[in-house]
């Protein structure tokens, strides 16, 4: 658009929801901001802004725009597109001069690098961010996040580093210079960044107020304290940034440390222009702006629409001043952005909001200095009052009325904004011919009502608004005088004008101004009465009074123009010219110098024709009937598209401006027909105009560009419109197409304004249709209108068919189509001639399509030439004639079988029969069987159709007709067809509808629909019937089958058998399964099996070391007391172990234990005892002898290596427990056993740390307090009691051994081999004896081991580091007297008892590897393998058994030799033997286990020096005597030889 061809502009609203949509150039010469899909540039330089021109390029919504403010390019801008386009312009030529489309998704920020002249960097809605250096046109992208970008700015002191904001609150800045180099993430806000600016100046040094807080905020836990860092670090490099974001906070941060500095928090302000609730999160949208000069200062957006300047030096409660100190200064809602520039010696800011405002303050007095108000909505009607000279209403699309006093001298953008009740757009304005201030206004939905826009409280003061509705579009309002009902001359109580208005539904109201709440009349009443006229009347679209109020002028949808007298309406004539829909009239004004020419009216149509008509003549004609004028007095022809408004000059006599729809507006001489002027600024089509009242040369026009424009007549360069289709009209078409998407686009990003605040100042009267498409695009149903409308120019005369303005609107559902009656008509005209391409396939789809003949053959013998037709008619009277002779009429009929329409019944039944025929033959079997239906013969139609697998539901919905046995079966047929389709549920609902419930039921079943089943069975059958139950559990058993065990449960228990639903529910054996099943198996009264269920579970909870759980669990049941007993002991000494050996590995399951109160200082047993009795209440002899009873007949299998430790311990716990138990009753010789039990158990399991660990827990003391307590006559209590006192001392030798005193321990060394650790050396005894008994025991290898194997494991450091301190102060001769203690260990007879059991060992193991290798041979000849296979499977057989047995015995004697096998015969002699020889001893020796005597002995050797000589001889002796085994042998070599 040519700068300077209009003198004064209101713009199209810069767009809302965007970080960077309006900036100034960094001269000072320009603002720019996007407004739908182009820029709006205004010269800023003066006192008052001036509109400079557009960018236009784009075809859909801009959502970024950026001034370029690098030295000498101050001119160029840059833009981003939902189009996908980034564009860069010339702003002073108005003109684009590259573009790029790198991004794939919707581009939502932008910006222009300060510091590298030609990088502009742009992030979209997925997240990637591209660089684009456009003098070498190179671009690269960078993915930090995949997130949606929300803003992004480029830092002003270093040129690689960018800021970007997201939606979910994440700030991240990015070094361009290297790839996907995140250099912080600054998380802290919660919800979208808005806004992100850097600090003008570069450092971190110099704002001594913000290290205070620094402690304190939330943001900077273990962070290093501020004063630790070297202030090198923090200022050379750094720079501070901040962001706004819609969590209503602003932080500062630093970007050396990666962390916020500061928060902001918006304060509640007292809000000036209306009444917003600050608490109400949609409505804010926070902006920040670091003003170039001012580093401690930041300008920022609040609720509502006030501006916050920020004073960062300040500390303690921030200190912030609102800018704008008057009434009226601030925006009255949300602000979008900021932007500053240096003007001489000023610094401007600038902002734009949502109020559609664009204003200017001064950053040094905190004032406005001025506010250019714009518009967000097409302008569809224009008026100057006649009482306040000057005063221009404008009426647009963003439902709000404009006032703009165009004489205002000090403010040339004087306006006014009006919006209370209007809710809607406001397509028609009137103002009162005298009062002042008094505006109507009409609306998209229909509403009439008045403004008072003269009083002082006028901007917050709501219309009256008429209680009649139009149903459509209001297109038209006019004062005139009143009509009847009304009576004219105004005296008394009735109004001396009255309002009429005409809308779409083709009806024109008259509305009495001071009764608007009353009923407004249809003026075609008094037209009818005064007329007597019956035929339809037209439908009305315009309405016009000559302005002495003697004529009124109704303008017609089919094209004509009547001319009534007032008061009573008398039809004076006709003017049939325009064959289309009346848009505008316009009487010639009464004060000029020839007053014949105040009867010329100007009418245009949807025809591009204006047509001027004098009425002189007929007006003092004395002709009775009304007259019909066919030709007009003057004709302007010259626009290519439809008229939309006229506007005669008040100054000239005959001078008249036209708007069009090609997109000008033009100035005629109406008495020479001649076009005088052109004017070609506005960028849409023109939808109003009005002649400037006090000025000849001036004109205002509005458009559908969201735009009024005031040119001069005398500056414009073209004198006629644009031949031909204007290239506006093809990029009308161009760019409305993508237009309905801008809706969809904006989604994503998050703000729907239709979320607005309905009680919102400005704008709370858009709704939410209205508000997005509008100030985006166009909204949905104007693109529509306008694309069908953008090819129609020419044609439009020569369609036929007249269409009411606002036809259109019916067929789609919007009320508002019919904007200004232009836009409607086309709508309909486009169906029936060329429909305009885009919109093609909609109009198609609007055609019904026809339903396919059932009669196609007769129809089509119908239908041939007019000789068959007379032959027909022929034929047919002959027939006739015969029949009424009785003969046979159908051999006559035979080729025009399409005849037995119109004679008798068996000629038409044959004619059914034809066309059935050929039905069948075309596939159309549900025609056949209408026509049979017809005819009467459901019962064949119905066979056919079951025989071929054809029945549908709408044949068997009409068998009943043919009988109840054949509906029955019908149905039945139709049931197996279904099933053949495998669609069983409708075929079980069909076989229910003739009541088979069994078979339905067991259709179902069959083809596994059991939940159906059961529904049905449930539904239709009783209670008790045995079919419900047998569904039950045939479901559970499949439910089972496929693991769905709670659902089988389920079943069961609707089946009543609860038993099977708990065990089905145990099944899956999961902690959480096993409760749920033993609370069931409670409810139902099974209280055995739900006490071994949830013994079950405690075992498992145990395993996870959840105590209380397991405590949990066991107390629902009395018999599992004695269980609840060994718990808590268990739970207590794993307590007491992990006390005693802390481990450093952490468990991904922490233990839960119970929070007891313990007595630390009484031994292990009292303190289980006491524990008991307080929180478990066993307080009587009876419960602890009942749980005796309880505990002792459970037995658990001996533990081996493999057992699972904390199995182990559960077992050690139950006899701990007995122990406990007998120990509280005093009956020690169980106590003894019971504890004998706990140690060997932990001595079987291989376990020897726990072993030592028991043994220290339970008896700290030893064993001679135990021993006096026994009855010395009960030889087996004895027994037990020697046999734990061995392995106390077992125990206390290996802690000798591995722990001797400091002093020895070098003494030692020399001869000493390296130690075998306990765990595997037990491990290694427990695996090699794991089949006999435990008293069976033989370290065969472990002796061996000692001198060969070096083992590190934690559990001997452990117990070395531990002891070790011990050991420091006791000396050689305590641990003599330990040692002696060990003497119990070497008893002979045990020696020679366990000689003899390791015997049978040794014989039973070589017997079994014989039976084992007889079984491989056999094995191998069954299987044929080779002979060499054979072989090698033998010897290594052989190899195997002669090794193993005797493998120690060749080591020892160095040799290699093989020892000949043994043979069957002998072996079974030496078995019988040696068992021989175990039967002599005594069975008190046999009953318990006891240490290994000789592995004793060894240790003891080992000892060395610590050995007392008495025990040294006596360990040799046994040695020497029983020490015949190899491992021995070997193990003693050194200390016998």
């Amino acid at each position: 658009m040519a700068a300077g061809s209009a003198a004064r502009v209101l713009p199209a609203s810069p767009n809302w929801y965007s970080s960077r949509g309006s900036d100034a150039s960094s001269d000072g010469r320009f603002f720019g901001f996007a407004a739908r899909h182009r820029v709006c540039l205004l010269r800023v330089g003066g006192a008052a802004p001036a509109f400079y021109g557009e960018l236009i390029g784009h075809t859909e919504r801009i959502s970024g725009f950026v001034f370029c403010r690098c030295p000498g390019q101050s001119g160029l801008c840059a833009t981003s597109s939902d189009d996908g386009s980034v564009k860069i312009w010339d702003a002073e030529a108005l003109a684009p001069v590259v573009e790029h489309s790198r991004h794939q998704n919707t581009i939502s920020a932008l910006h222009w690098s300060p510091l590298v002249k030609d990088l502009i960097v742009s992030g979209d809605e997925k997240g990637v961010i591209v660089c684009y250096w456009y003098n070498r046109s190179d671009s690269q992208q960078f993915f930090p996040e995949p997130r949606t970008v929300f803003c992004l700015t480029c830092s002003p002191h270093h040129e690689n580093l960018v800021a970007i904001g997201y939606k979910d609150g994440m700030v991240v800045i990015i070094d361009i210079s290297r790839k996907r180099e995140v250099l912080h993430r600054l998380r802290g806000h919660d919800d979208e960044i808005h806004c992100l600016a850097w600090c003008p100046v570069p450092g971190e040094e110099r704002l001594s107020a913000w290290q205070d807080e620094l402690p304190v905020l939330p943001s900077e836990e273990g962070e290093v304290p501020n004063g630790e860092l070297t202030p090198d670090t923090t200022t050379k490099k750094g720079c501070y940034l901040a962001s706004g974001s819609k969590d209503q906070t602003i932080r500062i941060w630093s970007c050396t440390r990666g962390r916020s500095v500061m928060t902001l928090k918006l304060p509640p302000t007292k809000r000036r222009g209306g009444a917003i609730d600050p608490t109400v999160k949609e409505r804010i949208w926070l902006t920040v702006h670091w003003p170039p000069g001012h580093p401690t200062e930041i300008v920022s957006s609040c609720f509502g629409g006030e501006l916050l300047l920020w004073d960062l030096t300040q500390s303690g409660k921030r200190k912030w001043t609102l800018l704008g100190s008057s009434e009226g200064q601030n925006h009255s809602r949300i602000v979008f952005n900021l932007s500053s520039v240096k003007h001489q010696d000023k610094e401007l800011l600038f902002s734009i909001s949502m109020d559609r405002d664009v204003k200017c303050w001064d950053l040094s007095t905190l004032e406005c200095t001025w506010t250019m108000p714009s518009l967000g909505g097409f302008v569809y009607s224009l008026a100057f009052s006649p009482v306040d000279t000057g005063c221009l209403a404008i009426g647009v699309g963003d439902s709000m009325i404009r006032v703009w006093n165009t004489l205002s001298m000090n403010n040339i953008y004087d306006v006014k904004t009006f919006w209370q009740s209007i809710k809607s757009k406001v397509t028609a304005l009137s103002w009162h011919p005298t009062k002042e201030g008094c505006l109507a206004f009409g609306t998209d939905d229909g509403k009439v009502g008045i403004f008072d826009t003269f009083s002082g409280s006028a901007k917050n003061k709501p219309p009256q608004i008429s209680s009649t509705y139009h149903k459509k579009t209001v297109y038209t309002l006019a004062w005139g005088p009143p009509t009847p009902p009304l009576s004219p001359g105004g005296e008394g109580e009735q109004p001396s004008v009255t309002l009429y208005s005409c809308a779409g539904e083709g009806i024109v109201f008259q509305h009495n101004p001071w009764k608007l709440n009353g009923e407004a009349h249809d003026i075609n009443k008094v037209i009818r009465d005064t007329n007597s006229i019956k035929h339809k009347l037209p439908a009305r679209t315009e309405i016009s009074w000559k302005p002495d109020g003697k004529l009124l002028a109704l303008g017609n949808e089919d094209g004509s123009i009547e001319i009534f007298q007032a008061p009573n309406l008398k039809l004076l004539c006709t003017i049939q010219q325009h064959h289309k829909l009346i848009n505008a009239i316009r009487w010639h004004h009464e004060h000029g110098s020839q007053p014949e020419l105040s009867y010329l009216i100007a009418s245009g149509s949807i025809n591009a024709t204006i047509y001027v008509h004098n009425l002189k003549s007929v007006i003092e004609s004395t002709s009775e009937g009304p007259l019909t004028i066919a030709e007009p007095f003057r004709t302007l022809a010259g626009h290519t598209a439809k008229i939309t408004s006229l506007s005669w000059s008040p100054h000239h006599e005959g001078r008249l401006v036209s708007a069009s729809y090609d997109g000008t507006a033009q100035v005629w001489d109406v008495m020479k027909e001649e076009p005088l002027c052109n004017y070609r600024g506005h960028q849409g089509r023109l939808l109003s105009v009005q002649w400037s009242p006090v000025d000849p040369d001036s004109v205002y026009t509005g458009a559908d560009d969201f735009s009024v424009h005031k040119w001069h007549i005398s500056k414009q360069e073209h004198t006629r419109p644009p031949q031909g289709k204007k290239s506006i009209e093809l990029e009308k078409k161009r760019s409305m197409q993508p237009k309905v998407k801008a809706k969809k686009k904006k989604k994503p990003i998050g703000k729907s304004p239709g979320k607005q605040d309905p009680s919102d100042a400005m704008n709370g009267d858009e709704s939410a249709r209205e508000m997005l498409p509008e100030e985006n695009g166009v909204s949905d149903h104007e693109g529509e209108k306008e694309a069908q409308e953008a090819e129609l120019p020419d044609k439009v005369s020569t369609t036929a068919s007249t269409v009411s303005k606002d036809t259109s609107s019916s067929a789609y559902d919007y009320s508002s189509l019919s904007l200004p009656k232009p836009f409607v008509t086309q709508k309909a005209v486009p169906l029936k001639k060329d429909p305009p391409k885009e919109k093609a396939t909609p109009d198609a789809s609007l055609k019904k399509r026809k339903p396919r003949s059932i009669l196609p053959f007769s129809t089509f013998l119908d239908h041939r030439s007019k000789d068959e037709m007379h032959q027909d008619c022929l034929r047919l009277a002959a027939c006739l004639k015969t029949k009424d002779h009785n003969e046979d009429t159908s051999p006559d009929l035979k080729d025009r079988i399409h005849l037995g329409l119109f004679t008798d019944r068996a000629s038409l039944h044959k004619m059914i029969d034809v066309e059935g025929r050929h039905h069948l033959e075309n596939g159309h079997p549900d025609l056949f069987q209408q026509l049979m239906l017809w005819k009467g013969d459901m019962k064949g139609v119905l066979q056919a159709a079951a025989e071929r697998g054809e029945l549908t539901d709408q044949l068997v919905a009409i068998s009943p007709m043919v009988g109840y046995q054949a509906w029955v079966w019908t149905v039945e047929a139709f049931a197996k067809q279904l099933c053949f389709q495998e669609q069983y549920v409708k075929a079980a609902s069909h076989l229910l509808s003739i009541h088979k419930v069994y078979e339905a039921i067991d259709l179902l079943k069959v083809n596994q629909f059991y939940r159906e089943a059961i529904v049905i069975a449930k539904a239709r059958l009783r209670p008790e019937d045995p079919i419900l139950k047998d569904l039950y559990t045939s479901w559970a058993a499949v439910l089972e089958k496929d693991g769905h065990y709670a659902m089988a449960a389920k079943c069961y228990l609707g089946a009543s058998s609860p038993y099977d639903a708990v065990k089905v529910l145990a099944k899956k054996g999961d902690v959480t399964s096993l409760k749920t099943a033993a609370e069931l198996a409670l409810i139902s009264g099974e209280e055995e099996l739900s006490a071994t269920l949830s013994f079950r579970c405690a075992q498992d909870l145990l395993l996870s070391r959840n105590w209380v759980g397991a405590q949990e669990v066991l107390q629902q049941h009395k018999t599992l007391f004695g269980q609840r007993l060994v718990f808590c002991l268990n739970e207590l000494l794993c307590k007491c172990l992990s006390e005693r050996n802390p481990c450093n590995r952490k468990s991904p399951v922490p233990p839960c234990y119970h929070s007891w109160e313990l007595n630390r200082e009484a031994s292990f047993l009292d303190m289980v005892i006491e524990v008991w009795q307080n929180v478990l209440g066993m307080d009587t002899t009876e419960q602890a002898t009942c749980a005796w009873e309880q505990l002792r007949p459970v037995e658990h299998p001996p533990s081996t290596s493999n057992t699972h430790p904390k199995q182990v311990l559960f077992h050690i716990s139950h006899d701990l427990s007995l122990a406990a138990l007998s120990y509280r009753s005093a009956t020690w010789h169980e106590a003894v056993k019971s504890i004998l039990g706990a140690v060997t158990r932990s001595y079987d399991a291989g376990n020897f740390t726990l072993m030592q660990e028991i043994c220290r827990i339970i008896l700290p003391e030893g064993c001679d307090n135990l021993r006096q307590k026994l009855d010395s006559t009960h030889p087996q209590s004895m027994d037990a009691c020697r046999s734990l006192e061995g392995f106390v001392a077992y125990g206390l030798l290996y802690d000798v051994w591995w722990n001797p005193p400091k002093d020895s321990l070098g003494l030692e060394k020399a001869g000493l081999d390296p130690v075998l650790c306990p765990s595997e050396q037990t491990g290694l005894e427990r695996s090699y004896v794991s089949g006999q008994s435990s008293s069976e025991e033989t370290p065969d290898q472990s002796a061996v081991e000692m001198d060969e194997t070096c083992c590190h494991t934690t559990e001997v450091q452990t117990s070395e580091t531990e002891n070790d301190s011990r050991t420091t102060s006791v000396d050689l001769v305590d641990r003599q007297t330990e040692l002696n203690g060990c003497k119990v260990l070497l008893v002979e007879e045990i020696a020679a008892l366990q000689n003899t059991q390791r015997d049978i060992a040794e014989v039973q193991q070589i017997l079994a590897d014989m039976i084992r290798q007889h079984q491989q041979e056999r094995n191998n000849l069954k299987e044929n393998t080779t002979g060499s296979t054979h072989e090698s499977n033998l010897q290594q057989s052989s190899e195997t058994e002669s090794d193993k047995p005797h493998s120690d015995s060749n080591q020892l004697n160095g040799k290699d030799e093989v020892k000949q096998p043994i043979t069957l015969p002998e072996l079974t002699k030496q078995l019988l033997k040696a068992k021989e020889k175990l039967a002599e001893f005594p069975d008190n020796l046999k009953i318990f286990p006891f240490p290994d005597v000789l592995e004793c002995c060894l240790v003891l050797l080992h000892t060395g020096s610590l050995c007392p000589p008495k025990l040294w001889e006596q360990a040799l002796d046994l040695l020497r005597k029983h020490g015949s085994a190899g491992a021995y042998r070997k193990g003693g070599r050194r200390f016998l030889t």
